[in-house]
């Protein structure tokens, strides 16, 4: 496991400060703000504090303002529902007094029914596949443009997930492309036995990748100085339990983009196929005026 997995599970174990107040740490991933990743994760992890006996099985939420890294994040939990077999919270994320993330999850006792799913698509194997890190190495080293030293460590940076993407597109030099990607990802070591903290880790990593998908058929990308992008909102659906640890192909496509938005969507499947979870994810895509742009 390597130190920056260690660090995420230390962020999804949030500090309790009373019964529905927790509180978390935050982590600089090279942005201008807290990755909304972390933010979703917590909030679950903050909510299911206040479930027993029920594993969340949706989570629906809202970037409200952009989080500041060098400060603690506040999750206030409101309780709105425990019936016979869903339990219904909301979480605020909250930063100097104002909200900057709102969710609502839903949480199920376990139990049986009909069943059927999409199959996985296709793809060669992740063993067959370079890892992503490395990709960008290689990118980097061919890129012949000034680039900040801020994104350079970003762009390089180590992270909680190994991707592996099934077809790499190259963010320093994008070019347009059917707006879909599929990515092999898992957690960078072996996580504890716990299936809620395989859905929080689950919950971090279904944040990347979504944004760019939308950027791929326009040939923009984050790094694009004319490019202004965010986050809007993020929804999850937990179809059946799966560990964060091993392979996960992330099936991504976008099927349209209009006022500045892009709407992606993405299906997480398990090595052996099966659906574990679904994404759907509204960005901001806001094209900057009078803004030169390199190579």
């Amino acid at each position: 496991m390597n130190h920056i997995l260690e660090d995420l599970i230390r962020l999804l174990d949030l500090e309790r400060l009373e019964d529905n107040l927790f509180r978390g740490a935050s982590r600089d991933l090279g942005g201008k703000s807290v990755f909304g990743g972390q933010v979703a994760g917590q909030a679950l992890a903050a909510a299911a504090r206040t479930v027993e006996d029920r594993q969340p099985h949706s989570m629906h939420g809202y970037f409200l303002r952009a989080g500041d890294m060098t400060a603690p994040i506040v999750y206030e939990v409101d309780r709105v529902r425990d019936g016979r077999h869903f339990s219904a919270r909301r979480v605020q994320a909250i930063q100097f007094g104002r909200p900057i993330f709102t969710m609502i999850a839903s949480f199920q006792q376990p139990e049986g029914g009909l069943e059927h799913q999409l199959p996985m698509p296709e793809v060669p194997p992740p063993e067959a596949l370079q890892d992503q890190r490395e990709l960008r190495r290689q990118w980097l080293a061919r890129y012949r443009q000034p680039l900040p030293d801020r994104l350079r460590a970003a762009f390089l940076r180590e992270l909680a997930i190994e991707f592996r993407p099934v077809q790499p597109w190259n963010p320093l030099a994008p070019e347009a492309g059917p707006p879909r990607q599929q990515i092999w990802m898992r957690a960078a070591g072996r996580l504890p036995d716990d299936p809620l903290l395989h859905r929080c880790v689950m919950a971090y990593a279904s944040d990347f990748s979504l944004l760019s998908t939308a950027l791929i058929p326009h040939a923009k990308s984050f790094l694009h100085p004319d490019m202004m992008v965010a986050s809007i909102d993020h929804g999850l659906w937990f179809h059946q339990y799966g560990r964060a640890d091993d392979w996960l192909l992330y099936a991504m496509d976008s099927p349209g983009a209009q006022g500045a938005r892009g709407f992606s969507r993405g299906l997480i499947y398990s090595r052996d196929g099966r659906l574990l979870a679904s994404v759907a994810q509204e960005n901001l895509m806001r094209q900057v005026a009078g803004v030169s742009v390199g190579a």
